[in-house]
């Protein structure tokens, strides 16, 4: 039988909020507080009165009721909306923070990337950091120093490393400290959304690292809003919805109840006023709606179901030659595909003031998961931008097509394209 790894039972984490935090005290002051308190208590229960403090603070729970099993050896994903607790629940294993109730038990060294900065010390350079961490996880000086040369040349700060890391911004953090954790090989490796906060090619180099380290054998959780790549690195799932466990399984079908969840988000989207990055007083894009291959307003659409984008324009002053656009974004930015009215002999927009709408229909091969909408205009010649707004409505495909077919659970990526392949022949 499998050994465990991590292990949580009954776990919640519950916080205050509200009121105002305390400055912190000299010395003396504590004294003297401390010596008056008793006093203090005693006279308010004479004049009747509650304990100071009490109904001025609101509790909130982060977490609640938290119970599951990782075994070793199991790379598991983590997923939910902002505030769902993911993090808090990273911080107690990481044995950041305690829990208000329940136990959670982990077996064997933990590395753990969360918070930028976390773990380090401002004032010590990055090669101290590196030796400190080494020694938090119970390594020996020359452990450390055999995996020195791979840890700053992964994370590419070799620049700086003897550097205070106060003078690093914090993608070089993030950068050195996924580094740390990864080649210091703890048992357990934690790794937070905040990998986000790298480059592009770094990302990259995380997941090959992160598939390198369970390919090891080594226990991986990973809290993360990029649905591919939890597909992609995760066997297991687990989706947190307000501090509470809302499935636990395996990560497709996890994901693919995540998105079914955001299927009450609105299908159509009026533009607010701040949503406008551009406003050319030419051109305004104000309403964006999605409807299904039946014409109906929904954020739901089915797997292989083809889908529209609509547009309503409200055209402010005069325009020769205007060329709208639609962009399909993965919810971390990346664009997956841009297209403009004009494409395949589409003629620009000249046309006078007034209101206006368009349909987009789009034949769907992407992968189940959750996807932005952008939209905007520009001027045909000049390329001069009339309107643009990145996040203009969300996009859910579900995991099952109406025919019940769904994605092969080896395909990776956002997109499923289909592909006709020859017989394979001798050469």
């Amino acid at each position: 039988m499998q050994e465990l790894a991590i292990k949580t039972e009954g776990l919640g984490k519950q916080y205050r909020i509200g009121g105002t935090q305390a400055r912190y005290k000299t010395l003396r002051e504590s004294i003297v507080d401390g010596a008056k308190a008793p006093f203090k208590r005693m006279g308010r229960l004479f004049r009747g009165e509650a304990y100071a403090g009490t109904g001025l603070h609101e509790s909130i729970w982060a977490l609640k009721e938290i119970s599951f099993e990782v075994k070793q050896g199991e790379v598991l994903g983590i997923i939910g909306r902002n505030g769902a607790g993911k993090t808090t629940l990273l911080k107690i294993l990481s044995r950041i923070t305690e829990p208000t109730e329940g136990v959670a038990e982990v077996w064997g060294k933990v590395g753990s990337l969360l918070e930028v900065g976390v773990g380090f010390h401002p004032e010590l350079t990055g090669r101290e950091n590196v030796f400190l961490n080494g020694a938090i996880l119970g390594m020996r000086k020359a452990e450390i120093e055999n995996k020195y040369d791979e840890i700053v040349d992964f994370a590419g700060v070799d620049k700086y490393i003897d550097t205070p890391m106060k003078h690093y911004s914090s993608g070089m953090q993030v950068r050195l400290a996924f580094s740390i954790a990864a080649h210091l090989e703890p048992e357990i490796l934690l790794i937070d959304e905040v990998l986000a906060v790298g480059d592009i090619g770094f990302q990259r180099k995380c997941f090959s690292k992160m598939d390198e380290v369970a390919y090891a054998g080594r226990t991986v959780i990973f809290v993360s809003h990029n649905m591919e790549a939890i597909r992609s690195l995760c066997t297991r799932g687990v989706w947190l919805d307000e501090g509470k466990v809302v499935y636990e399984g395996d990560a497709t079908s996890a994901i693919n109840l995540y998105i079914e969840s955001f299927s009450g988000e609105s299908a159509v989207s009026t533009i607010a006023e701040e949503s406008h990055v551009v406003d050319s007083g030419l051109l305004r894009i104000d309403k964006v709606s999605i409807l299904d291959s039946e014409g109906r307003a929904t954020s739901r659409i089915s797997y292989r179901e083809d889908f529209s984008i609509g547009l309503e324009i409200g055209i402010l002053g005069t325009i020769e030659k205007a060329r709208l656009g639609i962009g399909i974004n993965s919810p971390g930015g990346q664009r997956i595909t841009t297209v403009h009215h004009t494409d395949k002999g589409g003629i620009p927009l000249g046309v006078p003031p007034g209101r206006y709408a368009v349909l987009a229909r789009f034949v769907n091969d992407l992968m189940p998961g959750l996807y932005v909408i952008s939209v905007g205009a520009h001027e045909e010649d000049s390329g001069k931008s009339l309107d643009y707004i990145p996040y203009a409505i969300d996009l859910s495909i579900i995991g099952t097509s109406k025919e019940g077919e769904s994605p092969d659970p080896a395909n990776h990526g956002l997109v499923d394209m289909e592909v006709n392949w020859s017989e394979v022949e001798r050469i």
